[in-house]
């Protein structure tokens, strides 16, 4: 069994890029159940997307992990990172984005809101991290709405070449082919090129 959860705000597209996983996984005949939480999505708020994938023929019988039993946790952002933690196993990989996005309360509240403090915390904590430079591949693509896609096809690339992350379910067995493949099924036809376009910037960037 295969347990990816993707956690960010809404309009980030972690929906979307769940989506494309789930199709990758079905293409190989797993059984596959997913699913999403939101909190106020439209204005800002929290949204994890979860795909279980029967990657050895087991039945998946709930679409929702249990908190620790995440093998890779997806992060659009880091405060969801954060809040997301308690989902990733011990011994899960969290692939997360370094730009931070205020939490609506703290605008309000006029907070200070620092991400990389965030970020600090887990890495002091233990947490087997990757830091994605998400800004950099944004810039390079030329386009923000695609970076659901380049976190996804980043996690990818470090689960599969990671010397530890040779235990976690994921490595092996989802390859970024097989998103590419999932794409057209997944997007609407006219954004298909900038997505596919978005898995090549990946590969030329992470450095895992």
């Amino acid at each position: 069994m295969i347990n990816v959860s993707i956690a960010g705000i809404g309009g980030q597209g972690s929906v979307l890029a769940a989506r494309i996983l789930a199709q990758a996984a079905e293409a190989k005949g797993w059984q596959v159940r997913s699913a999403e939480t939101i909190g106020m999505a439209q204005r800002g708020g929290d949204v994890m997307s979860h795909v279980r994938m029967g990657n050895a023929g087991e039945e998946v019988f709930s679409p929702l992990p249990a908190k620790g039993t995440v093998d890779v946790l997806i992060a659009l952002e880091p405060g969801e990172a954060a809040r997301a933690l308690p989902y990733l196993k011990e011994n899960g990989l969290l692939v997360v984005a370094s730009t931070g996005i205020p939490p609506v309360m703290a605008n309000f509240k006029r907070q200070t809101y620092d991400p990389q403090h965030l970020i600090d915390d887990m890495q002091a904590a233990g947490v087997k991290m990757v830091v994605v430079d998400d800004a950099e591949l944004v810039h390079r693509l030329g386009e923000l709405k695609a970076l659901n896609v380049m976190m996804l096809a980043y996690a990818i690339i470090a689960v599969n070449k990671r010397e530890d992350c040779m235990d976690n379910a994921l490595r092996g067995a989802i390859t970024l082919e097989d998103i590419e493949a999932a794409i057209p099924l997944c997007v609407k036809r006219k954004l298909v090129s900038v997505n596919e376009k978005a898995i090549k910037v990946v590969q030329q960037v992470a450095r895992v």
